[in-house]
């Protein structure tokens, strides 16, 4: 299958009538891939909308429906501009390959503001023929091409890509497609076949009374159907209004954080941690002024302090030598005075003398250093002196500095502190902010209440189904003579067990292939080949499991934000190289929150090969210079679009071969 052309007539934010070229092969060359960029609100998704509603009319699961019904949504679609009395038309051209040739039909959908029947006009163009025959069958016919149940793996967008990488188990819609894929949906289609069949033939071989009693089963398990089926659409509904919700909820959140809302709550916690850090200024400052009252201004001079110090000390020790002189002198007198006493030789004295004429010489010029007497202190003065500059100086100095220290943390926090104050919202902007916020939060919690209240009817509905068919089925067995039936209601229980079997083995069949194709386009896309050996799939609710090359088990945990999304992505793939069906594939917001060496693996590996046709619908940080460089050196781009949005008209303008750069 290739979509050729795509026309948008008065739809959505296009005026007008606008074409979108989609062939991807020219007589040179095939290149797979059809560029369109916008920026967010830009019409991107709306093309999106647009092939899901071509191909699927009133069942499309279109972004913009939500519990619209079909005929409100269609009116909603009509671009505001519309001139009175103009329909809105989609058209989407493909080619399919079927009986050994290529068949080329055009899907035409248009309505106007009051649509016929609360429908779409639905028309099928066979190489410009009208097929009204088709057109009737359309529901059936477009199921042999491109099945409902699989096209979100075929038609995807960024979304779904980070919600499937956040769950543990897949989403409804994605395990919805594993079924269909694997046939499963046929076997479950046969069982309750032969629920039917079986429920006939106890009809048949029932009296009166007992297929009154049956009948009045019967309906009460018709009823408690429709109630499920409500209560399911309920849900569904409720759970899509828990999510806008939560969203809400955490705009207004983010809101309230980034407007000064959170800083306006905490204004009075501020204010006391404003004047607990001035008060632990104004201690610390008194501390320092208590310091600066002792000897510390003298480190500024502790230079000629040192110098003192020197002098000091060089005029105390000449001082000291001059009285050791004076005494040394006295005592060398009377010490040779004695020695004359005694019988002593004259050699001796003489040696003698010249010993003490040589102490005293030295001791002499020592007291002879000529050291100008500046100061005059006292030994205690000169001890007090170094006491000061070796221990009271240095502990008073590293005292000054912790306080400084202390003192400049203080003030920047204080300065910090006061800057988020400035920023809180005023009272009257605070008081929307909380206003909005409780709100959103009282929104939030009543839809979670909703939530699980639709969730619980829906489980109770399905006990009710339960218990009613266990009571058909009890009551049937005990109350009806089974004869001539018998044997096919026994066979029956068998082939359902049958069945059940039948499934489960057809399930792990299946899910091997897939299990294989899933790992090998993970190990493709992702830069770390040695991180995962293998994904495996739980065969009860699709969850994937990742293990290393030793087999031990690789925690989901472990993979980035970006692995996660290449995981994802590697799923998708899989089922749908699985399915065995050559289809386009379309993407909305296709590279997300990926990194550079995530984006580059999936515009080189995935983007060229993921199909024949694959249309890329990318803002500007996405697909950007350097990727669709990539691109254009690889030669797969057909075709590249810019869609230029216009908020003042609200209108979108579509610019054949431009990109945004």
């Amino acid at each position: 299958m290739l979509f050729t052309e795509l026309v948008l007539i008065n739809f959505g934010p296009y005026a007008g009538k606008n074409i979108i070229n989609l062939r991807t092969d020219t007589e040179e060359t095939s290149r797979p891939i059809i560029l369109i960029g916008g920026m967010n609100g830009g019409g991107k998704t709306t093309i999106m909308d647009a092939i899901r509603l071509a191909l699927y009319g009133q069942r499309a699961q279109c972004s913009t429906r939500n519990n619209l019904s079909y005929t409100d949504f269609l009116v909603q679609a009509i671009n505001n501009q519309t001139p009175l009395g103009e329909e809105t038309r989609i058209e989407l051209a493909f080619e399919h390959f079927i009986d050994d040739q290529w068949k080329e039909l055009r899907i035409v959908r248009r309505w106007n503001k009051q649509p016929k029947d609360g429908k779409d006009i639905l028309g099928i163009l066979d190489t410009d023929w009208p097929d009204t025959a088709l057109a009737d069958t359309w529901d059936e016919y477009i199921e042999t091409l491109l099945p409902l149940g699989i096209s979100n793996l075929f038609l995807f967008d960024g979304e779904q890509v980070k919600e499937l990488a956040e769950q543990e188990t897949p989403p409804p819609s994605v395990i919805e497609a594993i079924q269909s894929l694997l046939g499963l949906e046929l076997v479950e289609r046969l069982a309750v076949d032969l629920e039917v069949l079986v429920g006939r033939k106890r009809k048949k071989i029932a009296s009166q009374s007992q297929l009154k009693t049956i009948e009045d089963i019967e309906n009460k398990l018709n009823h408690y159907n429709q109630k499920k089926e409500k209560a399911t659409q309920d849900f569904g509904s409720i759970n899509n209004q828990l999510k806008r919700a939560q969203t809400k909820f955490k705009e207004a959140s983010e809101r309230f954080r980034i407007e000064g809302g959170k800083i306006a709550s905490e204004s009075s916690s501020l204010k006391t941690t404003i004047d607990d850090l001035k008060d632990k200024l104004q201690q610390q400052r008194d501390e320092m002024v208590s310091l600066a009252a002792t000897s510390l201004p003298l480190a500024l001079i502790s230079p000629l302090l040192t110098n003192a110090k020197d002098q000091a000390d060089a005029e105390i020790k000449q001082q000291q030598a001059t009285v050791a002189k004076t005494v040394l002198q006295q005592r060398d007198q009377k010490l040779l005075a004695y020695l004359e006493t005694l019988t002593l030789t004259q050699d001796k004295l003489l040696k003698i003398q010249t010993f003490l004429d040589q102490e005293y010489d030295t001791i002499n010029q020592a007291s002879q250093l000529n050291v100008p007497f500046l100061l005059g202190i006292t030994e205690d003065e000169l001890t007090q002196l170094n006491s000061l500059l070796d221990h009271q100086l240095p502990l008073q100095l590293d005292h000054a500095q912790k306080y400084l220290k202390n003192l400049q943390d203080l003030e920047i926090n204080l300065d910090n502190t006061e800057r988020k104050l400035q920023v809180a919202a005023s009272p009257e902007d605070y008081q929307k902010l909380s206003d909005a916020l409780t709100s959103a939060q009282k929104e939030m919690g009543k839809s979670q209440a909703d939530y699980e209240t639709a969730e619980r009817r829906v489980r109770e509905a399905e006990k009710a189904i339960q218990m009613t068919r266990k009571e058909l089925k009890n009551y049937t067995d005990e109350a009806i003579d089974q004869q001539n039936n018998e044997h096919l209601i026994q066979s029956a229980a068998r082939v359902q067990n049958t069945l059940q079997l039948f499934k489960e083995r057809l399930t792990l069949k299946k899910l091997n292939k897939l299990e294989g194709e899933v790992t090998e386009c993970f190990r493709y896309l992702l830069h770390k080949s040695d991180l995962v050996h293998r994904v495996a799939i739980d065969t009860y609710n699709f969850s994937l499991s990742l293990y290393d090359p030793n087999g031990n088990s690789v925690p989901k945990h472990r993979l980035s934000a970006g692995e996660k999304q290449l995981l994802s992505i590697a799923f998708l793939w899989g089922l749908a190289r699985v399915s065995g069906r050559n289809l386009p594939i379309a993407i909305d917001t296709p590279l997300g929150r990926l990194d550079s060496s995530h984006r580059n693996n999936l515009v080189e590996r995935y983007f060229p090969t993921a199909s024949h046709q694959v249309i890329l619908l990318s803002t500007d940080t996405e697909i950007r210079q350097h990727e669709l460089q990539q691109l254009q050196e690889q030669d797969a781009i057909a075709h590249q679009y810019l869609l230029e949005y216009d908020s003042n008209q609200r209108q979108t303008t579509i610019h054949p071969d431009r990109y945004f750069w």
